[in-house]
Formats: C-alpha cells, structure tokens, sequence
C-alpha cells in the first residue's frame, strides 16, 4: 500500500489552509453567482460531450440535454456589473475594458448553443458541440485568468 510521507501530508494541508479561496461578501455576491450560474452550465453540457464521446447517440435524450443547456445558457450575464471585479472573481479587466469583445465572445456561445439545439443527427451535434467548446476556449483564453 501506498503511503505519503508525513511531512507531504502536512504540507498539503497547510497550503490549503495558508490559501484559502476568498469569500463573495458583497451584497447580493454577484461574482458567487456567476461563478454557480457557470457550474450549471457545465453541468448542462458535459452529459452530451459524453455521449458524442462515448458514440452513443440517442436523438431524444441529446434533444432534452441541449434545451437544458438552451434554459440555463444566460445565468451568469446578469451577473457582470461594473463593480464586480474582485475576489473570489477569475475573470480578467478586458471583461470590463473591452466590453465589445466580450459581447461578441457571449454572442459567439449563445449561437453555438442554438446551432446545438437545433442539431437533429449524431454529424450535426459532434460539429455544433465542437463550436460550442470552441466559443467556452475563446471566452476564457480572453477573458479568464
């Protein structure tokens, strides 16, 4: 049986205590919200990555998956005000210094997720899941830190 060392243990330990992610306390925690909104997104997609990964395609459940990520697609907009750069927020000044761009990156994920919805075959799902991953890889490459 494997064992850390006692001193690998207590490092840890303490780099976990030493390091703490910070708390949302404004009112009404905006950057917790989006950071949550954002979670259910991927929840919402990761299922029809598997399934287009695993190569069972099954139109009716894929259907059901991609209106679900279509339902919860806009939770974390709202969520960006002017004043909600601050820790625990990973998101970089170009959200607030270059609002355009980063319209146009929401943009680009809202109509992946239409072009997902609509997809009705197994060719058509893998190419609008592939968008859609691209447009997720776009908006953090610019926008996450």
């Amino acid at each position: 049986m494997f064992r850390l060392p006692v001193f690998s243990v207590l490092l840890m330990v303490c780099l976990s205590a030493c390091n703490p992610t910070p708390e949302d306390d404004r009112p009404g925690q905006p950057v917790k919200h989006r950071q949550e909104a954002f979670k259910v997104i991927l929840r919402a997609s990761e299922p029809i990555g598997l399934m287009l990964g695993d190569d069972k395609f099954d139109a009716e459940n894929f259907a059901r998956l991609a209106a679900r990520l279509s339902e919860v697609r806009d939770g974390p907009w709202a969520y960006y005000g002017a004043d909600t750069n601050y820790p625990p927020s990973k998101s970089r000044d170009e959200v607030w210094s270059q609002p355009d761009k980063f319209a146009v990156e929401r943009q680009r994920f809202q109509n992946a997720t239409d072009t997902l919805r609509a997809a009705t075959t197994r060719d058509a799902a893998q190419t609008a899941y592939n968008e859609l991953r691209a447009s997720c890889k776009a908006c953090h490459n610019g926008f996450r830190r």
